[in-house]
């Protein structure tokens, strides 16, 4: 295929007004932005200089004699089914899937792993361009009621529904001005928490183009069968309304866990409450001014803290407190100024996320440098028990509950679409079974290499330094054939910050460059991202 001609140097770019009127006093210092206007998404002006860069886009894509023919070849590479890890709730499974080009996954339902297969919810029937979207949900312990939550034209407004899962009727239960939640269910199936903003005043209704900051998050717990108006509210707090709540029972179902956050920082409080505890139980507080009587365990913002699991009063976190890279502590609710590790911190490696299954055992997740490790400890001490064997790539999904005796493992990297692995910890040595596995129409990963191919298609990341000597990882994607000689076209993607790592995924984009215009492509994990840890994502300089 050949590439986009013409002179660039020519096009007319639409000019951007400056207001240098417009600034911000910090402390004194005057910080200028003169292009605040664009900021506002609905003001004509915007507006139109939006569609002049539309414009402009669309005469330099007209003179590309292969668009048609890219068109039809990423099409084609997109249409392949897709699959999520099976779950179980109640006695039945569920699992999502994409056909190919589907707007929206699907969600499935089975009463077996071979069994008939069912519809539960189809996005895609709920609006004629697809973008309707399913953007949380939980279903109850029993497996009796689904509760989603559904966004429109990409808004993070969402309204929750509740379904009855055995005649899939919709229940008139329905939950507004809802953004930023998950849905927990408490375990006697009568209600489930989330979060919830005030409903805006008139006139600020958002169309997914808001750029308000949104204040004083709550947190309620929803009664089936009543209307909104009748939740109970759980938990706020108007001293400080930038916060942010997340409650979550636990898998026992013997508490409530709320953790508060502040901004995007991986630092967060932590408060509990005993559901036993509360003698008239949560609808007790219904039509009261009082809150729920929830106990401090973590109150400043100096780590995160997420419940691994519990066992009555002895809970194990996931922190970062003193430990950049993650550990494993413990802690008895009853003796709160004791706590002790579990799985310390690792030299080099990051501490993903850890699950505790087969009753007594942790499937623990590790980035080691860009790549994920699996491996099975001894819950109690932390001990290795076993590596589980994987290739160089990334873990997507792990679907597991602390009494499964065998977990499904979402994986991809650059040359794998997707693998459901289907492992059984019964054994005395684990066993991985492929579930199911993507396959891509036209795309033979044998034509293709990531950085030295070996003949077991794994491959090995090149490390640049930058100015301050520290190594930068970087993956480098080419056809196979292709010499690394600079002669090549080359796509450079870079990304640092918030705490995300960019870790080996399939992309039909990457695939469509390297295998229709011979380019190379190469993902460097910079400094700002979480790929080591907190300082990593805080530009410390790592020896």
């Amino acid at each position: 295929m050949g590439s986009v001609a013409g002179d660039v140097s020519r096009l007319a770019y639409p000019p951007a007004r400056r207001d240098d009127s417009v600034f911000d006093d910090y402390h004194g210092v005057k910080i200028p932005d003169p292009y605040r206007w664009l900021e506002d998404p609905d003001s004509e002006e915007t507006k139109e200089f939006v569609a002049r860069q539309a414009e402009l886009a669309e005469t330099v894509l007209a003179g590309c004699p292969d668009r048609e023919n890219l068109r039809r070849e990423i099409t084609r590479l997109f249409d392949h089914p897709r699959h999520g890890a099976p779950f179980r709730r109640g006695n039945k499974y569920f699992y999502f899937h994409n056909s190919g080009l589907q707007a929206q996954s699907v969600l499935y339902m089975q009463d077996d792993l071979d069994g008939k297969v069912e519809v539960l919810l189809d996005p895609n029937t709920l609006s004629k361009d697809g973008t309707v979207a399913l953007k949380t949900y939980s279903i109850s312990e029993d497996g009796n009621y689904f509760a989603y939550g559904l966004s429109k034209s990409g808004s993070d407004w969402v309204t929750i529904h509740v379904m009855s899962i055995a005649d899939k009727q919709l229940m008139p239960d329905k939950l507004s001005w809802v953004k930023f939640s998950s849905i927990s269910w408490t375990h006697d199936g009568k209600g489930f928490f989330y979060g919830r903003y005030p409903a805006p005043r008139e006139g600020e209704l958002d169309a997914g183009t808001e750029t308000n900051i949104n204040l004083n998050h709550q947190i309620y717990y929803h009664v089936m069968g009543s209307d909104q108006s009748e939740d109970i509210l759980c938990w706020k707090d108007p001293e400080h309304p930038k916060y942010s709540f997340g409650a979550s029972v636990t898998e026992d179902g013997k508490y409530i866990v709320l953790s508060i956050y502040e901004g995007c920082d991986p630092v967060n409080k932590l408060y509990y409450c005993e559901i036993s505890s509360l003698p008239r139980g949560i609808e007790g507080f219904r039509g009261t001014e009082v809150l729920l009587p929830f106990v401090k365990l973590i109150d400043d913002f100096d780590a995160q803290y997420e419940v691994v699991a519990n066992d009555g009063d002895e809970f194990t976190f996931s922190t970062n407190k003193s430990a950049p890279k993650n550990k494993l502590v413990r802690v008895n609710l009853k003796n709160p100024e004791f706590w002790t590790d579990v799985l310390p911190e690792h030299e080099k490696d990051v501490l993903e996320s850890a699950d505790v299954v087969n009753n007594n055992q942790l499937l623990v997740c590790y980035m080691s440098d860009v790549k994920h490790v699996l491996q099975l400890r001894d819950f109690g001490t932390g001990n290795l028990i076993h590596q589980l064997p994987l290739e160089i790539g990334s873990v997507f999904e792990i679907s597991c509950r602390r009494e499964d005796k065998e977990v499904f493992i979402g994986f991809t990297s650059f040359l794998s679409p997707g693998i459901i692995y289907r492992c059984n910890l019964a054994s005395a040595i684990p066993e991985m079974k492929v579930f199911r596995e993507t396959s891509v129409p036209g795309f033979d990963r044998t034509r293709f290499q990531v950085r030295q191919l070996k003949k077991d298609y794994s491959y090995t990341q090149v490390f640049i330094p930058s100015k301050d000597g520290t190594k930068i990882p970087m993956f480098v994607m080419s056809k196979k054939d292709i010499k690394l000689d600079g002669s090549h076209p080359t796509l450079l993607y870079g990304y640092g910050g918030f705490n995300i790592s960019i870790t080996p995924s399939f992309s039909v984009g990457r695939v469509v460059l390297c295998k229709n215009m011979d380019f190379v492509v190469c993902i460097a994990n910079i400094r700002g991202g979480g790929e080591y840890g907190e300082e990593w994502h805080k530009l410390v300089h790592l020896q």
